[in-house]
């Protein structure tokens, strides 16, 4: 295929897929704890930006923008930490965690206006998040704490991780769309929410469920809670206490980049745990991998024709609308109007 044909198609690619903007504010997994050792430096690409991630000798993490003032280079890629600081690969420039340039070892005087944009970062439940706004405001939340992620008698996380061409809010989507758990994913039943509380920043859902064992069916209690479109944590009682942390993150204007965390209870012995938390695992990522390409093919109307069996799908569109500006919300459904001709 020569250049002038691959055009169009370029050209198609680059339309906004949805009418609502692309990055939510909020906080998102950046890595795990215990991937980012005392010495370290992480280059990281997410929201469409360059990132560099390090922990100091001291053990303290920050988050730079990732490029050098000075000329350019990427802080991530060659660059190393001195002490507190993080050394550029290019001309030895140094920038403490606060984004301040510390060392200019062959000048008299640091520059004026020589420092780097730093980000809100949070070590907590075993996951580095940062917190984004396009606005660039502080944090308006907090992630909670969660105590299976501290206790003995839970198991340490199994984790698995997808890239997925789609948006965080058509993932978070799911929550509250009931008949497709039975349709896409086989379940015995179509689970009745018996609790949906959108409330910013959280929104929670209750359902019961049925899981086929070899046993027999288990009637069990899934509830959700969403601290926003990057965390949110789904805890399942029945055959054995589950825990599963949920982590999507923008990576630019096509993908995000999803983190599932198990844990289950080790109450019935951790053969059994060990055992339960495989099969738990390999069910929830089995789920995951039959929306992954309905989440990338699909469209978004929105004004969708639903029906009495539907969930509530509107209650949760307005929870979304919390967690952008309103002049980027303006902006994308101009963007998207220019692009397409209309909003479905």
């Amino acid at each position: 295929m020569n250049q002038s044909q691959e055009s169009p198609m370029n050209e198609q690619r680059k339309k906004p897929r949805f009418p609502f903007p692309r990055y939510p504010r909020g906080w998102f997994q950046i890595a795990y704890s215990d991937e980012v050792e005392s010495g370290s430096v992480h280059p990281l690409h997410y929201f469409g930006r360059d990132f560099v991630l390090f922990r100091t000798e001291s053990g303290e993490l920050s988050l730079l923008d990732a490029f050098c003032p000075h000329l350019g280079a990427h802080l991530g890629y060659g660059g190393h930490v001195e002490g507190e600081s993080i050394r550029c690969p290019f001309h030895a420039w140094e920038f403490g965690g606060d984004g301040r340039c510390t060392k200019v070892p062959y000048a008299r005087r640091i520059p004026n206006k020589s420092s780097i944009k730093t980000h809100h970062v949070r070590e907590i439940n075993g996951l580095i998040m940062m917190w984004f706004d396009i606005d660039g405001a502080e944090p308006s939340f907090e992630i909670p704490e969660i105590p299976e992620t501290n206790l003995e008698e839970w198991t340490p996380f199994a984790k698995r991780r997808w890239k997925i061409r789609t948006h965080n809010q058509e993932m978070a989507e799911n929550v509250v769309d009931i008949a497709h758990f039975r349709y896409v994913h086989g379940m015995k039943i179509v689970p009745q929410p018996h609790l949906i509380e959108p409330n910013y920043p959280v929104l929670k859902m209750e359902t019961k469920t049925i899981m086929e064992t070899p046993a027999g069916d288990v009637e069990g209690i899934l509830s959700v809670e969403a601290h926003g479109f990057g965390f949110s944590t789904s805890r399942f009682t029945g055959l054995v206490r589950t825990t599963v942390i949920a982590s999507v993150t923008p990576i630019d204007d096509e993908y995000v980049d999803v983190r599932f965390s198990f844990t289950v209870h080790k109450g019935q012995g951790d053969s059994i745990a060990r055992g339960i938390g495989k099969a738990f695992t390999a069910e929830i990522a089995r789920q995951l991998e039959e929306d992954k390409p309905i989440w990338e093919h699909k469209t978004y109307f929105e004004k969708p024709m639903l029906c009495d069996g539907d969930g509530p799908v509107g209650a949760f569109r307005r929870w979304c609308r919390n967690f952008y500006p309103e002049w980027y919300i303006e902006q994308a459904a101009r963007e998207y109007r220019e692009a397409h001709g209309t909003i479905a």
